[in-house]
């Protein structure tokens, strides 16, 4: 087993979940700060927040350090829209700027290539006070963020992401309520969120090849995924149906804003509500849309389907991560293998990795044999998928530290680097000393049983 010479490995994480300083050096607030600090004890777990989380904004050098020292070759992260734009007033804040550019300057002398998120969920609070996604007028405001960054970045960074999973925008934090801002809209609006968010990438899009007409701009989605329960033509026809058939579950499809950017349209399986909505968006919407340059798929766990399309019950005492989530590696080929066949654009793994019951071992180090394993597992089945002929640029695992996970705080613990939340001293953990003899080998390691 060997990846192409040019595969990208690296690491990735939010702006948010890592930085803390929330209020530092000009940075306004975000919807984030706004959730944790008014609904304390009521949605977020033990009352914590982002206010600190991992102290990246003050340790990035330390931080990059150890990315270095383990051979990593990519860094995703995301930008704090408010610490660039802190109020309403069209003001840039310099010093917000700056830090990015100190930390892509970083990044760069440590030979590792920065990749930008510009949304990652945490929504300037000013522009919530003024509708948030439900005000069109976010589309001219996310391109003016997109163009202000481009040109602040421009020569350091040449990958994008526009946004971070739609559909959690949309459904987490305005359908169930569980993510910032917390509201439990209906059909129709938040099917209007889902299109406002396409037409957010794509102004973005626009906006930052004008600065820069080599950039390669992407969006970062998740959603559902399936494999099959065997490897036959009609086991993997049902699973390309069921994966982006929207009918049953149309908010947790991957292919809401990526059937918009590639196709101008919404899969017809769409219910009834979200068919009136989109029945009334004008035909210059459409012709606005931008197809992008490549893919992002964040996954995690899936669903085994039949051939005929019905779902197979996971296994009684199947393995789970620490946060119950199923370990199903196999949707790293068969999933992937299908968003491929759907758009036929470029992917990179942009989220990958398993929640464990990390702690620190008497001997002072963190042993975590089961993440190990994990990577283990789904990196074979990517394997498996590039075979196939799907053009997988690279893969970043989630996460490269410990940090606050949204609604469950700092409970879940997804990194490669220990985190010890009171003296913020960071610990490798035994998976990146593996994760780095994968990079090492550009994963002819995997061949060998740990």
């Amino acid at each position: 087993m060997g990846f192409r010479h040019d595969f990208l490995w690296g690491c990735a994480t939010a702006a948010y979940q890592i930085e803390g300083a929330w209020n530092e050096d000009g940075k306004g607030p975000n919807i984030w700060d706004d959730f944790c600090h008014e609904y304390k004890g009521h949605r977020i777990k033990h009352d914590e927040t982002g206010d600190v989380a991992c102290d990246f904004y003050h340790r990035y050098r330390e931080d990059i350090a150890l990315m270095k020292a383990h051979d990593i070759q990519a860094f995703r992260f995301s930008i704090s829209w408010a610490r660039i734009f802190p109020d309403g007033s069209g003001r840039v804040n310099g010093a917000g700027v700056k830090f990015y550019q100190d930390v892509c300057d970083e990044l760069l002398r440590s030979g590792i290539e920065p990749m930008v998120t510009l949304y990652h969920w945490d929504l300037p609070s000013w522009i919530q006070e003024r509708g948030g996604w439900q005000n069109r007028q976010i589309v001219d405001w996310f391109g003016v963020y997109a163009r202000t960054m481009s040109e602040a970045l421009k020569g350091r960074v040449h990958k994008y992401m526009t946004v971070n999973e739609p559909m959690c925008i949309a459904n987490n934090g305005h359908g169930i309520g569980v993510f910032a801002p917390g509201y439990k809209l209906g059909v129709e609006k938040l099917a209007r969120i889902f299109h406002y968010v396409a037409l957010c990438h794509s102004e973005a899009q626009r906006q930052i090849k004008t600065v820069d007409p080599s950039a390669q701009v992407g969006l970062a989605c998740n959603g559902r995924m399936l494999y099959p329960k065997k490897d036959t033509p009609e086991n993997r026809e049902a699973v390309y149906r069921r994966t982006f058939d929207l009918h049953e579950d149309w908010t947790g499809g991957y292919n809401t804003v990526p059937d918009s950017l590639v196709f101008r349209w919404w899969d017809p399986s769409i219910p009834e509500g979200v068919r009136r909505f989109v029945d009334t968006i004008p035909q210059t919407d459409w012709d606005a849309m931008e197809k992008p340059d490549f893919l992002g798929v964040n996954l995690y766990g899936g669903d085994m389907v039949n051939e005929a399309g019905n779902d197979i019950p996971f296994p009684t005492g199947g393995p789970r991560t620490a946060n119950r989530w199923p370990i199903t590696p196999e949707i790293m080929h068969y999933g992937i293998a299908a968003i491929y066949r759907r758009y036929g654009l470029p992917i990179y793994i942009t989220e990958n990795g398993i929640s464990c019951n990390d702690r620190v071992f008497l001997d002072g180090r963190v042993h975590d044999p089961e993440r190990i394993d994990f990577l283990h597992r789904y990196l074979t089945e990517l394997y498996k998928a590039i075979q196939e002929g799907v053009p997988v640029k690279g893969y970043l695992q989630w996460s490269i530290m410990d940090n606050f996970e949204w609604a469950c705080g700092y409970e879940e613990r997804f990194g490669l680097i220990y985190i010890d939340y009171q003296s913020l001293e960071r610990i490798p953990k035994d998976s990146f000393a593996w994760y780095a003899q994968v990079i090492k080998s550009n994963g002819a390691c995997l061949n060998e049983i740990p």
